[in-house]
C-alpha cells in the first residue's frame, strides 16, 4: 500500500505489532497467510480444501514437500489472535463432504493456525531446525480489502468517483434510485437523519444489485455496506455519495458537512484498524478471483473485474525485506492469483483461464513486481466437483464435464433437482484474452463464444477399504500451496 495512506502514527503502530510477531516467530517459525477474493470466489472451500488434503494425507504430486515424504503429521492449534473469530474448518468440511453443499460466503475475517511437521530437505537445516511452521491463514472479504483505497480519498474524491462510475453504461439502470434521489438533495442544506438514512439504503440496494449474477460487478466500495456486521445501522454506515458538491466547504450542521463527517469514521473506525490489525502483517496472499462468472456475465464484468483486482493488489504491501527491514516492516514477498472453478471447463481450456486471468492482472502484477515481491497466476479448483468426459455428437466427440448440478440449476430449458448426473460442454473460452476486453464496434467484429456455467454439488468422497474417506479431490491445488509454502518447507 502505498505510504500516502498512512500516517506516521499508523506506522509506528505497525511496527510495534510487526516487532511482537518478530519475537514470536524467534520461539515459533510462524507464515501468516492471507486469503482473499470477491464474493463466491471460493475462499471458505480454497481454505478447507487445503488444510483437509494436509491433515489427511491428499494426493499433492507438485507439492514438493508433501511428494518427497518430507511431511511428518499436521494439525491444527488454538489460534494466536485470541480477539478474532476461528475459522470453522470442521463445520465447513462436514457440509462438503458428509452432506456435499458448499459452505456459506466469508462474512468477517477469521483465523486458524495449522502446525505443520517437516523434515528439512536440507541436513544442515535439520541439525538446526526443529522442523515445524505454524501456518496462520487469515480469510476476510475482499469487499473489505476494496476499502483500503478509500483511505486515500476525502469525500469530495469519492463522490466523484462514485457518481462517474454509477453512470456508466452497466451501472446506470441500477443506480438509478439513488442518483435522482441525491441529484434532487441540496448537500448545503441543514443535516437531516431521514435523508442520510435514504440515500445509504438507496446506494446499498445499488451495490447489492451491481454484485448479482446478471451483472457480476467487482469495484463496490464500501464494502461493509454490503457486509455490514455489527456495525449494521451506525453512523458509520449510515452515509453516501453526493454527486454535486460544491467546490466550497461544507458549511457547518449541512448535510455534506454529515455526510463528510461519517465518511472520515467510516476510515477511521472501519478501514485503518482492518488494514493494520490484518493486512499489515501478512507474509503471503492468495486472491481468489471467479473469472468465469465474470466472463459469463460479458465485457463489462471483466473490464469492472480488473479495475476491483487493480485497486486490491494495490492495497498490499508487496516487496522483498532485508534482515534489518524485516524487524519493523512486514512485506508480502508472494501474491498468487487463482482463477477458480477451473472444474467447469474442460483442461483444454485451463491454459486459456490461465491467460485470461493473467491479462486481467497485468497492470497490477507489474507494479508487485518491481516491488521485489513475487507473483503468480494459476487456474485451480480447489475442491474438484466434476470429472472429464467424451460424447459423441452428430459424429464428432466432444469433451464434456460429468457433475450433479444443484438443484435449481437450468441448461437450457431442463431444471435440475440436485440429485441427477449430467454431462455438458461447457464451451470454449477464446484463444486471444484481449477478446474481453476490446468492445463490439460493428457486426462484423467477432462475438464472444458462449460459456455454460452451472453450479455443481461437491463431489462424492470415495471411502478407503478401511472405510476412511479419502481427501477431496481438486485441480492445482498442490502447486498453490507449493508456491505458497514450499521455500518455508525446504
Amino acid at each position: 500500500m502505498s505510504s500516502s495512506f498512512t500516517t506516521f502514527t499508523d506506522e509506528a503502530l505497525i511496527a510495534f505489532d510487526t516487532l511482537t510477531d518478530r519475537a514470536s516467530n524467534l520461539i515459533q517459525p510462524t507464515l501468516r497467510l492471507g486469503v482473499t477474493g470477491l464474493s463466491r470466489a471460493g475462499k471458505t472451500v480454497f481454505i478447507t480444501a487445503l488444510v483437509h488434503n494436509l491433515l489427511h494425507g491428499g494426493r499433492l504430486p507438485m507439492f514438493q514437500a508433501a511428494h518427497s515424504g518430507r511431511l511428518a503429521r499436521s494439525f491444527l492449534e488454538p489460534q494466536p489472535d485470541d480477539a478474532v473469530p476461528r475459522f470453522q474448518y470442521e463445520d465447513h468440511a462436514e457440509r462438503m463432504i458428509t452432506d456435499r453443499i458448499w459452505p456459506d460466503s466469508t462474512r468477517a475475517i477469521s483465523e486458524l493456525r495449522l502446525v505443520i511437521e517437516y523434515e528439512s530437505a536440507s541436513g544442515w537445516n535439520r541439525f538446526f531446525s526443529g522442523g515445524r511452521l505454524c501456518l496462520d491463514i487469515v480469510d476476510y472479504p475482499g469487499e473489505w480489502l476494496l476499502d483500503l483505497p478509500l483511505l486515500g480519498q476525502d469525500y469530495a474524491a469519492f463522490s466523484l468517483n462514485a457518481a462517474s462510475l454509477a453512470r456508466s453504461p452497466v451501472r446506470a439502470d441500477l443506480a438509478a434510485p439513488w442518483l435522482e434521489k441525491a441529484n434532487s438533495i441540496d448537500p448545503l442544506k441543514p443535516a437531516d437523519e431521514a435523508d442520510a438514512r435514504e440515500l445509504a439504503r438507496l446506494f446499498t440496494d445499488y451495490l447489492r444489485a451491481c454484485k448479482k449474477d446478471e451483472r457480476a460487478l467487482s469495484t463496490l466500495p464500501p464494502g461493509r455496506f454490503l457486509m455490514p456486521g455489527d456495525l449494521d445501522g451506525s453512523p458509520a454506515l449510515t452515509f453516501a455519495p453526493l454527486p454535486n458538491l460544491p467546490d466550497t466547504a461544507a458549511p457547518k450542521g449541512s448535510l455534506m458537512a454529515m455526510m463528510e463527517r461519517r465518511f472520515e469514521s467510516y476510515k477511521s473506525v472501519v478501514v485503518k484498524p482492518f488494514f493494520r490489525e490484518h493486512v499489515a502483517r501478512l507474509d503471503r496472499q492468495i486472491v481468489l478471483i471467479d473469472a468465469m462468472q465474470a466472463m459469463n456475465a460479458g465485457r463489462e464484468a471483466v473490464i469492472d473485474l480488473e479495475r476491483a483486482l487493480s485497486d486490491v493488489l494495490s492495497c498490499f504491501r508487496p516487496g522483498s525485506s532485508n534482515l534489518l527491514t524485516n524487524l519493523v516492516s512486514r512485506r508480502i514477498d508472494k501474491v498468487l492469483i487463482a482463477a477458480t472453478k477451473a472444474d467447469h471447463l474442460h483442461h483444454e481450456s485451463h491454459d486459456r483461464l490461465e491467460a485470461i486471468a493473467r491479462r486481467i492482472v497485468e497492470r497490477a502484477s507489474t507494479t508487485i513486481g518491481s516491488s521485489g515481491a513475487d507473483i503468480e497466476v494459476l487456474a485451480l479448483a480447489a475442491v474438484r466437483a466434476t470429472r472429464e468426459a467424451t460424447v459423441k455428437q452428430d459424429g464428432e466427440e466432444l469433451p464434456v464435464i460429468v457433475g450433479t448440478p444443484l438443484e435449481g440449476e437450468r441448461i437450457g430449458g431442463e431444471l435440475f433437482d440436485g440429485k441427477r448426473k449430467t454431462a455438458i460442454f461447457p464451451g470454449d473460452l477464446p484463444r486471444k484474452p484481449d477478446s474481453f476486453f476490446k468492445a463490439v464496434d460493428s457486426v462484423s467484429e467477432p462475438r464472444l463464444p458462449e460459456i455454460n456455467i452451472v453450479r455443481f454439488r461437491p463431489p462424492q468422497i470415495e471411502e478407503s477399504d478401511t472405510g476412511i474417506k479419502l481427501s477431496l479431490p481438486h485441480i492445482r491445488l498442490d502447486r498453490a500451496m507449493d508456491y505458497l509454502l514450499g521455500d518455508r518447507l525446504a
